[in-house]
């Protein structure tokens, strides 16, 4: 839905401002305390200090375990910083970093993106760790964000787990249909395209008002469109899209069973699915036994190609989803 366009956004105009220091924290590629560490110390360290007389002092004093080390540009006279952090001294080196952001003179903001690839470390006692060493920090305030939503409402919502009742959830939903109008309009008519309300519409609704799918398309269209866009048009660039995914949706449909495909069909004609194991729905498409069709939707959903929220059950994908109608 754009979250992390929505963090920086957000950080950007806190930095303008001046009103805390704001780093961001990207897991995606982490599979353990020391690397989730490594990322952290890259991030923060050399950020809180105005000279490099400070940043050499406070680093030296900080960071025993951590080793940092400091090189400078021979051209601009720069200080640049590398840290090596080791397996056995990783938790020492993580209240290390923490306890240099609690110390800055400023409030510090650190979001911690795509959170949930904590939960596949193998070390199962690093959620809890990293519980124990927050929870007693005042300067610091964290975001934690991702893009598997059922792993981190399980992470944070489910009693006996570190982080439960620990934050306030947010929800990211959709952009608003008239906001997201009004700003497409504004941009194309930077480029005298004339884009109607009645063609956003329907690119909105086709992609479920979708940031990333919605995004996509309007920068193609952006891109290869000179005047007005077309319902027509709209369409085409849509089907263009999809079918550049056609390879990988192929690939995605040998990897699932007969029965998941079906289910995943099912679901993509109807756009969205209330009651996934009412009799109207299952004879309708013929899917077979209710257990087969909700063991089919669990499997699905956990490799996210489905999306179960409060609307019911949607593909993931929305170019999926065309790919599929077709």
């Amino acid at each position: 839905m754009g979250k992390t366009g929505l963090i920086r956004h957000t950080f950007y105009l806190v930095e303008q401002a001046k009103e805390a220091r704001c780093f961001y924290v990207d897991l995606y590629q982490t599979d353990s305390l020391q690397s989730l560490v490594t990322k952290l110390a890259s991030t923060v360290l050399g950020q809180l200090d105005s000279t490099e007389e400070k940043v050499v002092r406070k680093i030296s004093s900080f960071f025993k375990s951590l080793r940092p080390a400091v090189t400078f540009d021979p051209v601009n006279g720069q200080p640049s910083y590398t840290v090596a952090v080791q397996a056995e001294s990783a938790e020492a080196s993580l209240a290390e970093v923490l306890q240099y952001l609690e110390q800055a003179h400023e409030r510090c903001y650190v979001a911690f993106d795509e959170f949930q690839s904590i939960n596949d470390y193998e070390d199962k006692k690093v959620e809890a760790l990293l519980r124990a060493h927050i929870q007693h920090l005042t300067n610091v305030q964290f975001i934690f964000s991702g893009s598997q939503r059922h792993v981190l409402e399980n992470m944070f919502a489910t009693a006996g787990r570190p982080f439960y009742q620990s934050t306030q959830l947010m929800h990211l939903g959709c952009i608003g249909h008239d906001a997201y109008l009004q700003f497409a309009r504004e941009k194309f008519a930077t480029r005298d395209i004339d884009l109607p309300d009645d063609v956003f519409s329907i690119i909105y609704n086709r992609l479920s008002g979708h940031t990333w799918y919605v995004q996509c398309v309007l920068n193609r269209i952006f891109e290869t469109c000179e005047h007005q866009v077309s319902l027509q048009f709209a369409n085409d660039t849509i089907e263009q899209i999809v079918e550049e995914y056609e390879p990988t949706y192929i690939s995605f449909m040998r990897l699932i069973t007969a029965g998941q495909k079906k289910l995943l069909k099912a679901i993509a004609a109807e756009h969205s699915v209330n009651e996934l194991l009412s009799n109207a729905f299952l004879s309708r498409h013929s899917l077979g036994a209710t257990s087969s069709v909700k063991s089919a939707a669990k499997v699905l959903v956990e490799r996210e190609l489905l999306l179960h929220d409060n609307d019911g059950y949607q593909v993931y994908d929305r170019f999926l989803e065309q790919w599929l109608k077709r």
